[in-house]
């Protein structure tokens, strides 16, 4: 007799590949963790690789998109070093397309179910499919400064969503609970607000500095470079004077050593940051010094949301979330919102 194959669980993992995985496997909290701390790391490789790709003058070493060039998907041998450079930036983003997809598929096959997880994995999804849209224009209308501190800017909300999955992977569901005091939290929201404006500066001074991205003729941002970075060397110290303010208040009130412990590793990359914009700025933006400032942008953008993240705590729920009932694990997922 031939054997029949069970045509129904075929069908089932194509309607919910998630779901069908998750019935079978079933992640440690550390692997979760992990696959969310790989989506992170991408998401600050591939600002950097991106850097370099503007820093070798490669930003147009392909000449449009989503093609190399209008004949070739690929670089070609006659586009030289640029084409290279510029192809391999554009296939890390499927490198970092799979971190992506691994952090929601180990989210979605945790046991309890975290829905709230998987949303935050879904949600890089859609940051990395807008950036890479948003990148193709950045080519299409040849390297447009204020397109190049948009992508940059969508790649720092990247880097916001995969430190939050990262950060939720290792707590409990239970209900946020504040370590400190109202006026705390706000002052650490006045320290974001201001750590976004020096982020959204820093992108202005590199559209109107000399790194253009290419050789050829590159609009650039009408302003001197240099009056546009003493407004951004002036954020920078609202921003160390609001972390020194914030570490005294913390003090102040006997805050947990937690919170403490990130105002004072912002601290250290804000003062190794502050150096190293220094020392570009008066050696004239030499191309090794601007990114390590692009790397520590990255990471000063990680400090200040983890400073923000330590004002609270999750614990772990009484209960946490009831396994999924394998009927409503076979029934296809709602698409998940943009």
């Amino acid at each position: 007799m031939v054997a029949v194959p069970n045509l129904s669980q075929a069908g089932q993992a194509a309607r919910n590949p998630l779901a069908f995985i998750a019935r079978r496997w079933t992640p440690s909290p550390e692997t979760v963790r992990r696959a969310a701390l790989a989506a992170l790391v991408m998401s600050v490789v591939i600002v950097v690789t991106g850097g370099a790709v503007r820093l070798t003058g490669s930003g147009l070493g392909c000449p449009t998109w989503p093609k190399c060039t209008d004949d070739s998907l690929t670089a070609t041998r006659a586009m030289g070093v640029h084409g290279v450079i510029e192809f391999g930036n554009r296939m890390l983003t499927y490198v970092l397309c799979a971190a992506v997809g691994w952090a929601i598929i180990a989210a979605r096959a945790a046991k309890p179910w975290r829905r709230g997880l998987t949303r935050l994995g879904w949600a890089q999804f859609w940051v990395v499919m807008g950036n890479a849209v948003l990148g193709g224009f950045t080519v299409l209308t040849g390297l447009n400064p204020y397109t190049v501190a948009a992508h940059f800017l969508l790649s720092s909300a990247l880097i916001a969503v995969a430190l939050v999955m990262w950060q939720r992977a290792g707590e409990g569901d239970a209900e946020a609970r504040p370590l400190v005091g109202k006026p705390v939290r706000q002052l650490t929201w006045v320290l974001i607000a201001a750590s976004g404006a020096l982020i959204a500066v820093g992108t202005l001074v590199t559209g109107a500095g000399p790194h253009a991205g290419d050789s050829s003729d590159v609009p650039r941002v009408p302003v001197k470079w240099e009056t546009i970075a003493q407004l951004h060397a002036d954020l920078a110290w609202v921003v160390c004077g609001l972390t020194i303010a914030l570490w005294f208040v913390l003090r102040a009130v006997d805050a947990p050593a937690g919170p403490r412990a990130r105002v004072r590793d912002l601290l250290v990359v804000l003062l190794a940051q502050g150096v190293i914009g220094y020392v570009q700025y008066f050696t004239k933006l030499p191309e090794v010094l601007v990114a390590l400032h692009m790397l520590g942008s990255t990471l000063v953008w990680i400090a200040v949301l983890r400073v923000l993240l330590s004002m609270r705590e999750r614990p772990e729920s009484e209960r946490g979330e009831e396994p999924v009932p394998a009927a409503v694990a076979s029934a296809p997922e709602p698409a998940p919102a943009a």
